[in-house]
């Protein structure tokens, strides 16, 4: 039997212990909280994440509790729409429940230590760093010089007992901030960000949402009225931290895993789906692999692809929280949509 340590017990560090084949790998898994939480927000699940749902065995599941996200459109704040985007068959799922069915997935024989570790566990063996942005492992074996970074935005996020409406679902881009409006289960689903001194760390949640309503009272009606629904017991808030490039994700018998190797801002909502691709894709090649290939293909296979993904999201944040060149940004966009608008009069004439 070999021995794999996972630690962290969130989403990449379940997926990966319910993925591990039980006859192969003796697993231990260590995660600070005793329980799992009982609050979360909704998070998009995109393709990749929904095949590697399937691959945990939890896809039916899954969708038996999110709703379809269906369309949703890029808009101003006053809520007037830039752009729609069609979801397709993309469902939102409940951090909560996403936990719960990895949880029940993971086998019996893997074994649960209940524990907030402060060093590497002294198991002998592949050490999985699953624990997040603020990874232990990550700086005990990649060095204190990959420490987190704090970003000047906050994230505010919550869910609140009213359906949604189909009408205002999307995402509001005002200057300096950001507001996005979804279904979730039972619900809706609603996000906030913008430049903020509260933090970085222990942000009291009524004090952000006090803030929040304050920051968007001269925007859309739609987001007013979500802010006035929202109380501190359904809703989160934190600074957004990021992980600085890592040169490789393995590092001797050391693997991270999602946050702890590439925690990204939350713009193009990706963040829980690569770690649950990381996870399955480590297991599946430690399944099949001798230890060494099998890190050093995982290292090929999401090194590249999660980095271009970081690029790409702090790229989305800096246009979506615009200040100075919010004037040029919704120029540009009132632009492109009167030319989409042009585009499809005269596509309707030419039939």
């Amino acid at each position: 039997m070999e021995t794999v340590s996972i630690v962290g017990g969130g989403i990449a560090g379940l997926a990966l212990a319910a993925c591990l084949e039980p006859d192969r790998f003796e697993v231990t898994v260590y995660e600070k909280r005793p329980e799992l939480p009982m609050v979360g927000t909704v998070l998009a699940m995109w393709p990749n994440a929904q095949r590697a749902l399937a691959r945990v065995g939890i896809l039916g599941q899954a969708r038996a509790v999110s709703p379809v996200l269906g369309s949703g459109s890029i808009r101003n704040a006053a809520g007037e729409p830039w752009a729609t985007v069609n979801g397709g068959e993309l469902f939102g799922m409940s951090r909560v429940d996403l936990l719960r069915l990895l949880d029940s997935a993971v086998p019996a024989a893997v074994r649960r230590v209940a524990v907030h570790l402060q060093a590497l566990p002294d198991d002998h063996g592949l050490v999985v760093g699953a624990d997040g942005v603020h990874s232990m492992v990550r700086r005990e074996v990649w060095g204190a010089g990959t420490n987190a970074r704090v970003q000047s935005c906050i994230a505010v996020r919550g869910t609140i007992p009213a359906p949604v409406n189909p009408e205002e679902v999307g995402e509001y881009w005002g200057r300096g901030d950001l507001f996005g409006i979804a279904a979730s289960p039972g619900g809706t689903n609603w996000y906030a960000s913008w430049r903020s001194d509260l933090g970085p760390t222990g942000i009291d949640v009524a004090q952000a949402l006090d803030q929040a309503r304050l920051r968007f009272a001269g925007h859309a009606p739609a987001i007013r009225q979500v802010l006035a629904a929202a109380v501190p017991e359904l809703s989160l808030a934190q600074r957004i931290w990021t992980t600085p490039p890592l040169r490789s994700y393995v590092r001797g018998t050391a693997v991270l895993v999602g946050d702890a190797a590439h925690a990204m801002t939350p713009n193009l909502g990706r963040g829980a789906c690569e770690s649950l691709v990381d996870a399955v894709t480590l297991a599946d090649l430690l399944n099949s692999l001798p230890q060494d290939k099998a890190l050093a293909a995982y290292n090929r296979q999401r090194r590249l692809r999660t980095r271009a993904l970081s690029l790409a999201s702090a790229a989305m944040m800096r246009v979506a929280l615009a200040e100075r060149a919010q004037p040029l940004r919704d120029g540009l966009l009132n632009l492109a949509r009167r030319r989409n608008e042009r585009a499809g009069v005269a596509s309707g004439a030419g039939r």
